[in-house]
């Protein structure tokens, strides 16, 4: 078992992994590209399974169907103790949550094919990289004049700035993600936790600008985005707040700007029901326990590419493994990339994308990649 400490990990967590997957719907109900019956059938049963996957999985959570085939709600039942309060508006938080299927299910494949670390490679491949980007990952960053002097940014990055992404996708088999809410105070999960090939700890609780309605993204969610760029699977502990547990405590320890308890619960069950995570916690105790109507790899991948088209996403519904890269450079030649020790799935991987690395881009249009590809 290797353990990585996520103080270390959110520091390189790249900014650029698009996360904005949460509470919008689809804004426009048109079809820029030409949607055949595969596609319509694969979001069809992505929906289905979904929602009988809510309603075997989630406690009591329901998955009502929105305004299309992407939207849904999921719905907390009706005498729920909601006990957190909107600090705003004094409201209790609610029992229904939108999400949408088809932005979740294009953002996270490409958070699976893609690296979320950080790097100076991605800096440098950037259009005005050091200048516009580079001084915001900086503490106190705002004072160093727009990374004017290049030397001085890169002297402050050098401790956790690698020149390219130490892991690869796919580069681990069963990984474990493990926070730090209460529900672990009473359990038993350290002999099991042990037995996964890595293991991602959280050091802190949410970040104070945590919202699951922004790109400013908890510890949490950056935990299994950066566990989900490298492992094939993952498990959770340590994160949930299941109905009737009482010491919630650190994780969720206040609602913060919409990351609240309720909302971050509904969350979660939908990466568990997208075949992303399996949730472990006081009441999901059985290591053993079937995630009943997990979509299967295929169901996934028919509904990526429906998604992507009706997202409007670069290079949607294109078989080029580089289609969806809207910015391309060339690797710097440095030492090469050792594939022989890795995983036969990373192997694959790195197959087929030729080598390239694929860095998701949040504010692009379309969403697209930055990709790095090794020179010919």
């Amino acid at each position: 078992m290797r353990f990585l400490q996520l103080a270390f990990i959110v520091a390189l967590t790249s900014g650029s992994a698009a996360i904005l997957i949460y509470i919008t719907g689809v804004t426009n109900l048109y079809w820029p590209h030409q949607l055949f019956d595969e596609d319509f059938d694969a979001l069809q049963s992505l929906h289905s399974g979904f929602q009988k996957c809510v309603s075997s999985n989630g406690l009591g959570l329901q998955a009502v169907s929105g305004r299309d085939l992407c939207d849904v709600i999921l719905q907390f039942p009706s005498n729920t103790d909601s006990k957190w309060m909107d600090p705003k508006s004094g409201e209790p938080e609610g029992l229904s949550f939108k999400f949408n299927l088809c932005e979740a299910v294009a953002t996270w494949e490409q958070v699976r094919n893609g690296t979320t670390i950080l790097t100076k490679e991605f800096i440098d491949a950037l259009p005005n990289g050091w200048e516009d980007y580079a001084w915001q990952r900086i503490n106190k960053g705002i004072h160093l004049n727009r990374c004017e002097n290049k030397t001085l940014c890169m002297e402050k990055l050098s401790l956790v700035l690698p020149e390219t992404p130490p892991y690869f996708p796919r580069q681990f088999g069963r990984c474990a993600v493990v926070g730090n809410s209460g529900d672990l105070l009473k359990t038993r999960f350290g002999k099991e936790i042990d037995g996964y090939d890595i293991v991602v700890r959280e050091k802190w609780c949410t970040d104070p600008g945590a919202s699951f309605g922004s790109a400013a993204k908890g510890t949490g969610l950056k935990a299994l985005e950066f566990a989900l760029s490298i492992c094939d699977t993952v498990d959770m502990y340590g994160f949930t707040v299941d109905p009737g547990y009482k010491e919630w405590t650190r994780y969720f320890s206040e609602s913060r700007q919409g990351h609240t308890p309720l909302q971050g619960r509904a969350y979660y069950q939908m990466m568990e029901c997208l075949g992303l995570i399996k949730i472990h916690s006081p009441m999901r105790a059985d290591p053993n326990r079937i995630v009943k109507w997990v979509p299967d790899h295929s169901t996934i991948a028919a509904a990526r590419i429906a998604s992507e088209k009706v997202l409007r996403r670069v290079g949607a519904g294109s078989a080029d493994p580089l289609g969806a890269c809207s910015i391309v450079k060339k690797q710097v030649k440095g030492k090469p990339i050792r594939i022989s020790g890795l995983r036969m799935a990373a192997v694959e991987h790195q197959k087929d994308v030729e080598g390239s690395t694929m860095y998701p881009l949040e504010h692009n249009p379309g969403h697209g990649l930055l990709c790095t590809v090794p020179p010919r």
